[in-house]
């Protein structure tokens, strides 16, 4: 059985689906004359909507992936490897809330000196 302990970090999670979304993107262009058929191709829309709920349990709900699921339904434009660019962006965006998050401020404090 997979040991679930992998993916309790987020930086794991977001490997696992650059992972995820680079080998969809292989075999959608590697693999072409399978999906030629753009949206009318079943194998196709088995494999991005499998990508898609994929993602979106290792990585939560992102806008991001319903214009790549869309796009990869039209016929050519699964040459274009939507599913990585949609999780580099979800990641580029995650790295930009973390670093804000971890911005700690502090002000001095005044101390009172006894009075002698």
């Amino acid at each position: 059985m997979l040991d679930d302990s992998f993916l309790k970090s987020p930086r794991s999670r977001f490997r696992a689906a650059m992972v995820l979304a680079i080998v969809a993107d292989a075999v959608q262009i590697l693999i072409f004359p399978l999906f030629a058929e753009g949206a009318i191709s079943p194998l196709d829309d088995i494999l991005d909507l499998t990508v898609m709920v994929a993602l979106i349990r290792l990585i939560g709900w992102h806008w991001e992936f319903l214009p790549s699921f869309i796009a990869e339904l039209v016929p050519g434009l699964d040459l274009v490897p939507f599913w990585t660019l949609a999780v580099v962006n979800v990641y580029r965006k995650w790295k930009r809330v973390e670093a804000a998050v971890h911005v700690i401020d502090v002000e001095p404090l005044e101390r009172k000196l006894p009075n002698r």
